[in-house]
């Protein structure tokens, strides 16, 4: 296949006019290396790598905790449509038998031309702090656990390319010197203190779940997580940016502070995103979606309706600019769980997820 004469989006944020060739789903050099000459006609459309979203619990009235095959799909096959092309399904704070069987259920999905890629699993929880529980049930959140982290990850097939972790709790510290060379450890859902995230980032944790929902503010003698994140240049942190979690003003200036190399966004999205308002479930807990805001019956933010693209689309309307939306939306994610050889650009050699979208960032067409 030959897409011609659109405006491709380089690594170094710019755009380019040119041909892209694609091989067996691969971005390949030249037309020499194509068997099939179809011709996809871009002109006058950006051409973006499809979106890859490490932090979303589900969609259009499914949700990965159901532990249900076919709902999954459903799942990936509504990112896909909506230019999330790399996918993380994201469990929550449930009992172990039921964590079991949400896992397994990774392993049946296979490849789907229709969907998103599963890359990975994305495990937010239990080893939460209960001050900062946010939407998880507080019955279910327990010590952490190296070896209750890997019987989980044994029953995904060795998935699981993300853990959120409260760094206060007890046996924290000694879950990050066990297992950070396994996993990427995700800071979160945390009244943690400026020293003790920063003592969990010298020893490896060098991420943050949604960056503001589930912490401490930042504040000018208590700079708290979101402080130590700032400081520890290693560290990516995820924002969901459906304008209803974070003030815009919040998000620019958040941008500024972290430059565009270390803000990943995420959707957080539940089974609401995609869906008319009503009452939905996330955690086993009842949530009442209206006009894309998904809250608990005491009021709390239960996740995201909103899929990551519109978010990336809204981060631009905020006053981002497009090359760091993008990247925020492609590269950082795929660099934060180790798959950016295989996807987040449109470089030779990797998988030809590709986007072709109007200058106003209306999605026209997803390969």
């Amino acid at each position: 296949m030959i897409i011609r004469n659109g405006e491709v989006f380089q690594e170094d944020g710019s755009f380019k006019v040119q041909d892209l060739y694609v091989e067996d789903h691969k971005i390949v050099a030249s037309e020499d290396e194509i068997a099939d000459k179809t011709v996809i006609d871009a002109a006058g459309l950006k051409v973006l790598p499809g979106l890859v979203d490490v932090h979303s619990h589900g969609a259009f009235g499914h949700d990965f905790s159901d532990a249900d095959p076919e709902g999954l799909k459903m799942i990936l096959k509504y990112e896909k449509t909506h230019g999330i092309t790399s996918y993380c399904p994201t469990s929550m704070t449930l009992p172990a038998e039921e964590l079991k069987e949400i896992f397994s259920t990774i392993k049946t999905v296979g490849v789907m031309e229709d969907g998103a890629t599963v890359r990975g699993i994305n495990m937010e929880g239990p080893f939460l702090d209960p001050k900062k529980k946010g939407a998880h049930v507080e019955g279910y959140i327990r010590r952490a656990d190296a070896a209750f982290f890997r019987e989980l990850n044994a029953y995904s097939g060795n998935m699981v390319k993300l853990v959120t972790l409260a760094p206060n709790m007890d046996g924290a510290m000694e879950f990050i010197d066990e297992v950070h060379n396994e996993v990427c450890i995700s800071l979160g859902h945390t009244a943690a203190d400026y020293e003790t995230a920063r003592e969990a980032m010298r020893r490896g944790a060098h991420h943050v779940t949604h960056l503001y929902n589930a912490m401490q503010p930042l504040a000018h003698r208590e700079p708290g997580l979101i402080g130590a994140a700032s400081d520890d240049e290693a560290c990516m942190v995820e924002m969901i940016c459906d304008g209803i979690h974070i003030h815009p003003s919040v998000i620019r200036a958040t941008f500024r502070m972290f430059g565009p190399e270390r803000i990943v966004l995420i959707s957080d999205s539940m089974m609401a995103t995609g869906m008319e308002n009503g009452t939905y479930q996330l955690g086993g807990q009842e949530v009442t979606m209206k006009d894309c805001k998904a809250t608990l019956k005491d009021g709390t933010i239960a996740g995201s309706a909103t899929n990551l693209y519109d978010c990336m689309r809204k981060v631009v309307s905020f006053g981002v600019p497009l090359k760091e939306a993008v990247w925020a939306a492609t590269r950082n994610p795929a660099k934060s769980i180790g798959i950016y050889d295989e996807v987040g650009s449109l470089s030779v050699g990797k998988e030809a997820d590709i986007l072709l979208v109007t200058d106003e960032l209306e999605l026209k067409k997803v390969l």
